[in-house]
């Protein structure tokens, strides 16, 4: 019997992963229905960060440049002592992924505000209800029943969806109601976030700082829109009563060489670090994304992005699904996918924050930033400017360093054939594209490769050198010759790359779809 639904998916939580979440699905033409209990974004700065991977992430959501004229190119990272000894740096080099800048500052408030912006642009496809909070959550063979009450007015009403997304927060309580357990730890330190408006430019006020200590390690980190902030633990003896106002906090500022003239307090607010992980990440159609599905510290700079990145990988998956380009059981890559992506970064932040807090012998520091032996395929970056690879998921062939399988592409600029140019992703177009190297990469297929391939809409387009005629309609130039030579590198001719640039398989280890 047909059922009518209110959409085809229901986002639970509208913070920057509810966001992306529905942008991306609208991206496939699903229809969306989000709910936010609160009616205004949250006031306080918790990320300060995005990078490469996340700005490509809007590019493809058509928002990138939106987004980007509300950041700011970050310089580096460094951490230094009291005393003023740089305890280790990391630069960041210029982008493989065709974002500006290897990382951003950012003020989660007003980027926040530009992200709920642009999907307000597709009205057409997402619905939000604010100050609607879920009550209840239902789920049967066919769809997802969503009970809401109005913080206002009380009014509850019920929602019919195909399938539901749940990115409502580490305390989620759809999460609860899922029955679906958070493993982990709550370190007992209260830190205290301090806000300020920039009054003037002090001496590297634009790195990224960790001031390393045992007793009072420090975060201080230029945000976007003259905005700067510090996190500084308590004392043991200290709570979060003895600071009720801004006059009591100065003083910790002030320890670090900040004054009145330099900046004015804001606000302020206290939290604790998490390292938490939920132990599944899907019960039906209900899937969590976020701080709902994992909570991590803040040393790596990858809470809310990798948060960002669940909703989007899960986003081109779903709204597929719903369209019928791809079959239901695509979902399960969802979190296979995910987590150890997400178990990276929180075992990174760990270690980041083991270096702050001066915690990390000498020998376990120098290893953090160390290249490792000669003899590897991939050039050497530390873990935290790394570019993306996937562990695990829709992929055929084998992964590590002289895997090309699992990596993602770079973003140069290129050329078509009548001479347009443009970065790499613009010419592509969102589908599943297989590129070759000086060949059709058609031409390296069986006729039940080629039908399974066309069966997902792929696009096939050969890679031509700079120096070289193009000889279809359909191929790219590779100007500077980086497509060509990241090939090369890994000794392949063509490579299937999926929707969100993930090299899927490669000629070396069979061009067939992935199972």
């Amino acid at each position: 019997m047909p059922q009518n639904f209110d959409a085809d998916v229901a986002v639970i939580g509208y913070g920057p992963t509810g966001v992306v979440g529905a942008l991306t699905l609208a991206q496939q033409g699903a229809r969306v229905i989000a709910f936010e209990r609160d009616k205004e974004i949250y006031p306080r700065a918790r990320a300060v960060t995005v990078n490469d991977w996340t700005m490509r992430i809007f590019q493809s959501l058509g928002i990138g440049e939106r987004i980007e004229k509300v950041i700011d190119p970050q310089r580096a990272l460094r951490w230094v002592t009291y005393d003023g000894h740089e305890v280790m740096r990391i630069e960041h080099p210029p982008s493989a992924l065709g974002a500006r800048a290897r990382f951003y500052n950012i003020y989660q408030p007003v980027m926040e505000s530009e992200l709920r912006s642009c999907a307000q642009d597709r009205q057409d496809l997402i619905s939000v209800r604010y100050g609607a909070e879920v009550t209840e959550i239902e789920q049967d063979g066919s769809g997802v029943t969503v009970t809401t009450t109005d913080t206002a007015t009380g009014e509850v009403r019920r929602y019919r969806t195909r399938y539901a997304i749940a990115a409502d927060g580490g305390s989620s309580r759809t999460r609860q109601r899922l029955g679906i357990q958070l493993l982990g730890d709550t370190n007992e330190v209260s830190w205290v976030v301090i806000d300020c408006r920039v009054k003037r430019w002090w001496p590297d006020r634009d790195f990224l700082t960790f001031w390393t200590d045992q007793e009072r390690p420090v975060v201080d980190i230029a945000l976007s829109a003259g905005n700067h902030r510090w996190e500084i633990p308590l004392k043991p003896h200290e709570t979060e009563a003895d600071f009720p106002t801004a006059t009591e906090v100065w003083p910790l500022l002030k320890a670090l060489g900040v004054s009145e003239d330099d900046v004015e307090i804001h606000q302020h607010a206290f939290y604790r670090h998490h390292v938490r992980m939920a132990r599944t990440w899907r019960s039906g159609r209900v899937f969590l994304a976020g701080d709902a599905a994992h909570l991590m510290p803040p040393w790596a700079g990858a809470g809310m992005q990798t948060g960002m990145r669940d909703a989007h990988n899960l986003g081109w998956k779903l709204g597929r699904v719903l369209a019928g380009k791809l079959p239901e059981s695509w979902l399960d890559t969802y979190e296979a996918e995910r987590r150890p992506n997400a178990a990276f970064y929180t075992g990174l932040a760990v270690q980041l924050g083991r270096v702050i807090k001066q915690e990390i012998s000498d020998e376990e520091r120098a290893a953090l930033s160390a290249p490792p032996p000669d003899g590897l395929v991939t050039p050497f970056e530390p873990p935290l400017i790394a570019s993306p690879v996937l562990e695990a998921g829709w992929l055929r062939g084998p992964l590590g360093d002289a895997s090309i399988v699992g990596r993602m592409v770079p973003q140069p600029v290129v050329g078509d054939t009548v001479g347009r140019m443009a970065p790499l992703d613009e010419l592509l177009g969102d589908t599943f594209v297989l590129l070759g190297d000086d060949i059709d990469p058609s031409t390296l297929l069986t006729e039940e490769e080629r039908r399974q391939w066309d069966a997902l809409g792929a696009r096939y387009r050969a890679v031509r050198p700079q120096n070289a005629y193009t000889q279809g309609p359909d191929e790219l130039v590779d100007l500077d010759g980086v497509l060509g030579s990241w090939l090369r590198r890994y000794g392949v001719r063509a490579v299937a790359l999926r929707p969100d640039r993930f090299v899927a398989a490669a000629d070396t280890s069979g061009l067939a779809v992935p199972a």
